[in-house]
């Protein structure tokens, strides 16, 4: 707060240099109410209840008040000492000489008369800066402060991501100590609970419901899960990050479910119905005669649920081999083969 070092707070608000804080609050109220400009019409009155104001600001306040009193030089006239006068008595016993004890300085002290040590305005101010400084950051840390968050992965399956699922997931959370109760010390020595941090470290077990349709990177918030606050803060939140298994066969795209299925060779030529299991049962998909390895097929209303709506599973066929294949298999294949007049490879562009 800048202070108008022309003005005395004191005399504007007509209180003497020691008064109490309740005597400047009555002054101040007595004061606002006379020149309070819906009250006092006069010209003067908007400037005067500007200063009473600032006043009362400065002198209501135990800090900037003696900040004030150090700059203007005042000093209560009290019997006991003030916080500015043990500020000034703790800055000098910090600052001076220890004096010597010894015979032969007592007997320099008589002969020479000892210089008087003038009082040093400006170390006494870095001294209260300090001092203020330290203060506000002790204030500071007995504010409430909100618990740190936390944050874990979690890798579903697809089937989860078709149908949803809970899942129980371990969390290392701190929590206050309950030996020492978050005061760190017992009975002079640091607690051995916590070994004087005044907290533990606990893992704790928390269900997580995973909603249908969630996106593989999407994050979950759980409110309250996280770091126990301190000095009666909020507990911090619990974030999930979400991971979604990746295999070959299915992945997904929005709502529409994508699924890559094997299918033999006499199925593909002869376009037999064959059967697909899905997450929550098998569908039946009939295939056309001389179907090709790659060929799509979509399938309506057998995608994700989700706000209403359904997406498609989407099919795409791939013609395999068996690995182990029989002697009648093979001989099959050799006719096939002297059967066969087409030419699959007809169509490629001769680079020669």
């Amino acid at each position: 707060m800048a202070f108008n070092s022309t003005k005395n707070y004191y005399e504007i608000l007509e209180v003497s240099v020691n008064a109490t804080t309740a005597e400047i609050k009555t002054a101040y109220r007595k004061l606002a109410r006379k020149f309070h400009p819906d009250i006092n019409k006069s010209p003067e009155a908007i400037e005067k209840f500007k200063e009473i104001s600032t006043a009362y600001e400065t002198l209501s306040n135990p800090v900037e008040r003696e900040k004030y009193n150090i700059l203007k030089g005042i000093f209560e006239p009290t019997q006991t000492k003030t916080s500015s006068e043990q500020a000034q008595a703790e800055y000098q016993n910090a600052t001076k000489n220890t004096n010597s004890t010894h015979p032969q300085d007592k007997k320099d002290t008589k002969k020479q008369k000892p210089k008087k040590r003038g009082f040093d305005l400006i170390k006494f101010f870095k001294y209260l800066n300090v001092k203020f400084k330290k203060q506000k950051r002790e204030k500071e840390n007995k504010k409430p402060q909100k618990g740190q968050n936390i944050t874990t992965d979690v890798t579903i399956s697809p089937e989860e991501v078709i149908i949803g699922s809970k899942r129980i997931i371990n969390v290392l959370t701190t929590q206050t100590c309950p030996k020492c109760h978050g005061h760190k010390f017992i009975n002079g020595g640091k607690c051995s609970e916590c070994n004087g941090s005044g907290e533990i470290s606990k893992r704790k077990k928390i269900t997580v419901t995973i909603p249908k349709g969630i996106k593989d990177g999407a994050k979950l918030r759980l409110k309250g899960e996280g770091g126990i606050g301190k000095n009666g803060g909020a507990c911090g939140d619990l974030f999930i990050n979400v991971k979604v298994e990746t295999p070959t066969k299915v992945h997904f795209d929005k709502q529409n479910i994508y699924y890559d299925v094997p299918i033999t060779p006499y199925e593909a030529a002869l376009g037999e119905e064959i059967k697909i299991p899905t997450f929550d049962g098998t569908i039946k998909l009939k295939l056309p005669k001389n179907t090709c390895s790659g060929q799509k097929f979509r399938i309506s209303g057998q995608g994700i649920k989700k706000n209403g709506k359904i997406g498609d599973l989407i099919i795409t066929v791939s013609i395999e081999f068996s690995q182990d294949l029989s002697d009648d298999e093979i001989r099959l294949y050799e006719k096939l083969k002297n059967l066969s007049k087409d030419d699959v490879r007809k169509n490629l562009v001769n680079e020669n």
